[in-house]
């Protein structure tokens, strides 16, 4: 039965629409990164360590929320279109082959932080915290 649900699932999950405004959090890079627009893929793969580096050949810096962080679940859920167990998962098994996860922080300030001074940094934080000039913020495109 359990299988007979799955793909129904999975294509809700595809076929439902972002809704921009229900978004709650923003995703920044380092001032330096090109770019004002981020495909949903391209961060996806950026997050798995997919795609490990920019257009310009500068190294992909991601870094993660703490798994318990409302922002990283709903980031994990639009971006990744995983929860934060199943991303934990298949970081188990890609830890098993050598890869190592994004480093994590615990809060949007340590976030702004680590992306204003890592060159090629990206990372995504509350839509509530201020954003200085030391970062930019990003648009997802789909």
């Amino acid at each position: 039965m359990r299988r007979a649900l799955l793909p129904a699932a999975v294509v809700f999950l595809i076929a439902a629409p972002v809704v921009s405004a229900d978004v709650s959090y923003r995703v920044i890079v380092h001032p330096q990164v090109k770019g004002n627009q981020i495909p949903r893929t391209a961060l996806s793969s950026i997050f798995l360590k997919q795609a490990p580096k920019w257009a310009d050949g500068q190294a992909v810096q991601p870094i993660d929320q703490s798994v318990q962080s409302t922002v990283r679940r709903r980031f994990s859920n639009d971006v990744l279109g995983q929860g934060v167990v199943a991303v934990q998962v298949y970081w188990q098994r890609r830890m098993s082959d050598g890869m190592i996860p994004p480093p994590v922080k615990t809060s949007d300030e340590e976030i702004v932080s680590f992306v204003a001074s890592t060159p090629g940094a990206i990372g995504y934080i509350s839509s509530a915290t201020p954003l200085p000039d030391s970062v930019k913020a990003v648009e997802i495109t789909d």
